[in-house]
């Protein structure tokens, strides 16, 4: 039988559904006051007669109705009515502290925003505080709730974990008398952690004792290896070695499924041979050390024995922020901050990308403020020569595929980012489509974030990647590897296919602040495994380089 307790549930939900979208305000707090008397009552309505619900204070003759609906089929129709017309994501939002039914509305119905994953990154981009009703404050109150919520579900971002990885290991290695290696995803620098690794000599019993006097709780206890999770549900893993298979059991766990099966088949290894260093496992089987970040495929193990393996690409190789936004729409620094941070980090260019027009929900700029920011543009560069910036825009690809603004605005920016950001549930046709005609419009440059994803958020738009790629190919377009760590698009899965057309990656930021520009690291990371090589990336190009860039974007336009 239901209960006043689910009773009053039901109600409450059904009145902050109603206002979240928008219905009658009288009906929602009639059923928001019928929650509260509920709540009140201390005998069980089911017990009751029905007739008497009708008499109980703050209970109206509909209220009353609804009651014995429940009462009578357990359920309540227009609540499950409601609910079925409203995404999961905005239902999840209530569950987040800070954030009630009009602020969810706006976040919906203005935002265009669906998902936590998409309200999280709408906070990172400073977006909030462009609307009534969020000050910074709140928003910075809104992304903290839901990263505390986010990191209860116990699959993180690399960049979430990374410095928890490294503060835990240097309090390992300081407390116990042991050796530990940093293995599995962490080491195999994957956009997704489930869990954190080590290799260790420790045994399982000093484990737990240790962990347990940190806050750790016991998760798994296996003879080969024991795991641990904490209150912020982060596992940690420990993988039991000994010195004579320390090196093996470092390369086991240091390998994709995949690859460790090609391993065997194609050397047949001997597993329970002592090797005194990792790299000693290649060097007996006549193979080029293969890093953990490239051990995924099969593919890659017969490029190292042909000793085939590009040289990668690091931090240090990029030599200029490409794709960052300022005040001028919904970034938190103006340009000549943003100048002077890259200047500070070594950065020869600087290339800003606001928003367009048709992000309205982002402050995108009017063909007005185009013109009054390339003003600016022109004023600092005279001040900070020979570093430069370059006026670009991050263009809407609109619903048709073109983008909005019309040729003569576009011409007037040194290169043209491309990127979907409204109507994104799409099928695979009409992704593709959309995406086919910017491309071959002769004014972009760049595509961004290919397929919109929002990791461990948003899946993104299907897209034949194939198809887009050889498009890119074909009408020399770059294709952006958007560093920020919850995008990371394109794909890493998919550089090595862009590398053999030709087709150039562009590790760009997407920087929304100067603090943004440090997540061109987390673009390298993915990029390693992928096997680009400096070469090959556009934003580690020089000066002069990208200047003949840029000349030669704007001769294609002709």
């Amino acid at each position: 039988m239901i209960t006043n307790d689910e009773i009053s549930s039901n109600f409450s939900l059904l009145a902050k559904l109603m206002d979240i979208h928008g219905e009658n305000p009288f009906k929602a707090k009639s059923y928001a006051a019928a929650a509260f008397s509920v709540d009140k009552i201390t005998t069980q309505l089911s017990e009751m007669p029905h007739n008497t619900i009708f008499s109980i204070k703050g209970i109206g003759e509909s209220a009353g109705n609804r009651i014995i609906e429940m009462l009578q089929t357990g359920k309540l129709q227009i609540l499950e009515d409601i609910i079925q017309n409203t995404p999961p994501g905005i239902l999840e939002m209530l569950k987040i502290k800070g954030i009630g039914p009009k602020k969810i509305a706006t976040i919906w119905k203005e935002l265009e925003i669906e998902t936590l994953g998409e309200l999280l990154y709408a906070c990172n981009e400073n977006r909030l505080t462009l609307y009534k009703g969020f000050g910074e404050k709140t928003q910075q109150n809104i992304k903290e709730s839901i990263e505390f919520y986010m990191g209860t579900m116990g699959r993180y971002l690399y960049q979430q974990v990374e410095s928890f990885s490294k503060e835990l290991e240097k309090i390992l290695t300081v407390s116990l008398p042991f050796t530990f290696q940093l293995t599995g995803e962490m080491r195999r620098q994957m956009e997704i952690i489930d869990s954190i690794d080590w290799v260790t000599t420790a045994n399982s019993e000093s484990l737990k004792a240790f962990m347990n006097s940190i806050s750790f709780q016991l998760k798994e206890n296996e003879a080969s290896k024991i795991s641990f999770k904490n209150e912020h549900n982060i596992t940690v893993q420990f993988w039991l070695a000994n010195q004579d298979n320390f090196q093996s059991i470092l390369f086991e766990t240091s390998c994709s499924e995949q690859f460790l099966k090609e391993w065997i088949k194609t050397t047949h290894w001997d597993r329970s041979k002592v090797y005194p260093l990792e790299d000693s496992i290649f060097s007996t089987y006549d193979c080029c050390p293969i890093p953990p970040c490239q051990r995924e495929s099969a593919t890659i193990i017969h490029k190292a024995k042909q000793n085939e393996l590009p040289s990668l690409i690091n931090v240090e190789d990029i030599t200029g922020i490409i794709h960052s936004h300022s005040i001028w729409s919904d970034g938190g620094n103006s340009l000549a901050e943003m100048a002077k941070a890259a200047i500070e980090k070594g950065m020869q260019y600087l290339v800003i990308s606001d928003h367009s027009k048709s992000a309205f929900y982002a402050n995108g700029l009017s063909i007005e403020r185009v013109a009054a920011q390339h003003q600016e543009i022109a004023k600092i560069n005279q001040q900070f020569a020979p570093f430069k910036i370059f006026k670009s825009i991050e263009s809407d690809i609109l619903n048709d595929g073109s983008l909005d603004y019309p040729d003569e605005i576009l011409a007037s920016f040194d290169l043209i980012i491309a990127s979907i950001h409204s109507n994104l549930k799409m099928n695979e046709e009409k992704a593709n489509a959309r995406l086919l005609k910017a491309i071959e419009n002769k004014y972009t440059s760049i595509l961004g974030h290919m397929t919109g994803r929002l990791i461990l958020s948003r899946a993104g738009y299907p897209i034949n990647h194939a198809l887009i790629i050889d498009a890119c190919a074909a009408n020399d377009v770059v294709i952006e590897l958007n560093a920020h760590p919850r995008r990371l698009d394109i794909d890493w899965r998919w550089i090595e296919k862009a590398l053999e057309k030709n087709v150039l990656i562009s590790i760009n930021p997407d920087a929304h602040t100067i603090d943004g520009f440090e997540d061109c690291k987390y673009g390298v990371l993915v990029a390693q495994k992928a096997g680009l090589s400096k070469k090959q990336n556009l934003s580690s190009f020089s000066l002069t380089q990208f200047e003949a860039f840029v000349k030669q974007q704007q001769t294609k336009r002709c």
